[in-house]
């Protein structure tokens, strides 16, 4: 008897660890950061395409739709608006919608059905462009897209918390468990893409040898700024190499242990801050640290962000 009991109250104790680490409610202040952040990088991205539209997402564009459909082959079931439009004007009107709706996501305008509309446009342009421009930074636009469908992702920084305070509301943004649920989510899916991304590090012979790092700067088809200095520092180059898979090997656990995750959040910014810096992948490098940004305790955010946000605040209800 006292096995089953004592099996029965770590299930139980497991259960409510559980239910607290998924639905206990949480400010919204790192969730409508986030929001800020990754919808100023949908609508940057996606404003991109505008300068040769019709090449990227006309039919007979450099990927056809008829091109795209012989890949899939009978099993073809990727779906895109663009595959059913073909008026020049059409694809034009949709592009702007569809900049106008990352817009208001960024700023926080209409936040809830912006962010449904932004999920499924940013999947429509993926499918559309992928194979052939269908990178990791696409892939992170519609992985943000989906999450910030989940939660209030404008209840702070917001049009739309600006005017509920016009309208005289005076209680803070309340607590909430869509927001903590959608922020887990980011989280655990960063600690997938890590680990995956470190294992197929551990397979490369230049990561075994301590010298992808090398490789990487001194690429000139991606190189920004000139690292060749570091030929120098062959041993720098190897520790580095081998800290950055050893960071992403292990990012799940360094990350949910509140002594190491200061130290990891900055690897990562030194990471995909380099990557930004010296291999002209800004908007990929940006987008990852948005992303690590998951991990920043609201109060921190808060402490960050707030004294701007109020003063902008201020300025749009005319110091109410």
């Amino acid at each position: 008897m006292g096995m089953i009991k004592d099996t029965r109250d770590y299930v139980a104790d497991a259960w409510q660890a559980w239910n607290r680490f998924w639905f206990t409610p949480t400010d919204p202040a790192t969730f409508s950061l986030i929001r800020l952040l990754a919808g100023g990088m949908l609508f940057y991205t996606h404003l991109v395409w505008s300068l040769d539209l019709q090449a990227f997402l006309g039919p007979n564009g450099w990927l056809s739709v008829d091109f795209i459909r012989q890949m899939q082959g009978e099993q073809w079931s990727v779906w895109s608006v663009f595959f059913w439009i073909e008026q020049p004007w059409a694809i034009w009107c949709v592009h702007i919608f569809a900049l106008v709706v990352f817009f208001c996501l960024m700023v926080g305008l209409f936040s809830r059905s912006t962010a449904v509309l932004g999920f499924l446009l940013a999947v429509s342009y993926a499918q559309r462009i992928s194979p052939g421009a269908f990178f990791g930074l696409d892939k992170l636009n519609c992985m943000f897209a989906l999450y910030l469908m989940l939660g209030p992702c404008g209840a702070r920084y917001s049009l739309d918390r600006i005017w509920r305070l016009r309208q005289g509301e005076t209680n803070d943004a309340p607590a909430s468990a869509s927001a903590n649920m959608a922020i887990r989510l980011i989280q655990l899916h960063l600690c997938i893409i890590y680990l995956f991304s470190g294992l197929a590090k551990l397979l490369g012979e230049n990561w075994q040898a301590g010298t992808a790092l090398w490789w990487a700067v001194a690429n000139f088809e991606y190189q920004s700024l000139d690292a060749t200095w570091l030929a120098d520092w062959p041993m720098l180059i190897g520790l580095a190499t081998h800290v950055t898979i050893f960071w992403e090997l292990f990012y799940v656990g360094l990350m949910w242990n509140r002594f190491t995750r200061p130290i990891s959040l900055w690897i990562a910014v030194i990471v995909h801050g380099g990557i930004a810096l010296f291999m002209g992948m800004i908007t990929f490098g940006l987008t990852m640290i948005f992303a690590n940004l998951s991990f920043v305790a609201p109060s921190t955010v808060r402490r960050w962000v707030d004294p701007l946000a109020g003063r902008v605040a201020s300025m749009l209800t005319g110091g109410k």
